[in-house]
């Protein structure tokens, strides 16, 4: 009997130590990402964990500036990063961080709400700017010095002032709230966003990236918010929608676009473009072959089939841009 439990014991051990041998192989992929990117990346993340069990995803969700930052300034090892704005990455890790960026999806910039914010009811296309800079009405946009999202709200703020030709509107969203400045150009507007970015925080709300302010405004802690439609729909978020003029989501608007831009506090100028989104698997990526399992996944059929169901625009297949 005492043979039989110890030959028990023994199988039981023999069992626990491959389990934990099982889970030790495998192999851990980090994936650095824009914040707008998590709830679709984390259904992809079990249907690729799902598909390649060997495998164990980690991603690190930020604004896309700060995501490449922490390859590029702070070191941390990275397998792929996925950014809001592709052209981050040929501006920031190319040549010696990435030879090529996959653009694989679309946006486009509305203003959320909920019933509690003010004005809910008077809110439209026409007029938001006009209800944004009533009394008492609070909004929010992510750091533009961090997050794509927030440079953007930043050039929608300035396209407004010039499909409207109402310069007033600068000055009452950007220049009686923030530090922001701008000067006139030969063409349209350059933005200057500060380093230290200081706000009137009883008019605006800015946080790192745009999926921090989501919580303030389903709280009613903050009456509006710029953010990428998809966000607001996966929130299940009141929104309206901005002219194609303003809104950053038209090719045939890329002109207008072009016509504001903004200085970094990092000195990189960025021009309002169309919202794409880029992926690349790094050159120095400590497991390079599933690092492009990963980037293959999001850019595939069944990255696509996801990104749809999150309510982002794929694009597929994907565009490669490669470095010179």
């Amino acid at each position: 009997m005492r043979f039989k439990k110890f030959v028990l014991f023994v199988i039981l051990a023999v069992s626990l130590i491959s389990v934990q041998q099982g889970f030790a192989k495998k192999i851990v992929l980090k994936v650095f990402h824009a914040g707008s990117l998590s709830v679709p990346f984390g259904k992809m993340e079990k249907a690729f964990e799902k598909k390649y069990p060997y495998l164990d995803v980690r991603r690190e969700s930020s604004g896309s500036v700060r995501a490449v930052r922490k390859v590029t300034d702070l070191n941390k090892p990275c397998d792929v990063v996925a950014v809001a704005d592709y052209t981050l990455i040929p501006k920031m890790m190319f040549p010696k961080y990435a030879d090529h960026v996959k653009l694989f999806a679309k946006n486009e910039l509305v203003l959320c709400f909920t019933e509690k914010s003010k004005y809910a009811s008077e809110i439209n296309s026409n007029n938001w700017f006009k209800i944004l800079a009533r009394p008492g009405v609070k909004f929010g946009f992510s750091n533009p010095n961090e997050d794509p999202c927030g440079y953007r709200s930043v050039l929608s703020i300035g396209l407004a002032s010039l499909y409207y030709k109402n310069p007033s509107i600068l000055t009452n969203l950007l220049g009686k709230t923030s530090n922001i400045v701008w000067q006139k150009t030969e063409n349209g507007l350059l933005f200057i966003a500060p380093k230290e970015l200081k706000v009137d925080t009883e008019k605006l709300i800015v946080r790192p990236k745009e999926v921090d302010l989501v919580a303030l405004v389903e709280s009613g802690a903050i009456d509006y918010l710029f953010l990428y439609k998809s966000v607001v729909l996966q929130h299940g978020l009141k929104y309206i929608e901005l002219p194609d003029a303003i809104n950053l989501s038209s090719i045939e608007k890329k002109d207008f676009y072009a016509k504001c831009k903004i200085k970094l506090a990092n000195g990189k100028v960025i021009k309002g473009k169309p919202i794409v989104y880029g992926i690349a698997a790094l050159k120095d990526a400590p497991h390079p072959k599933e690092a492009k399992l990963w980037e293959d996944f999001v850019t595939g059929k069944e990255g696509k089939k996801i990104l749809e169901s999150c309510y982002q625009t794929p694009i597929y297949p994907a565009k490669v841009i490669k470095g010179k």
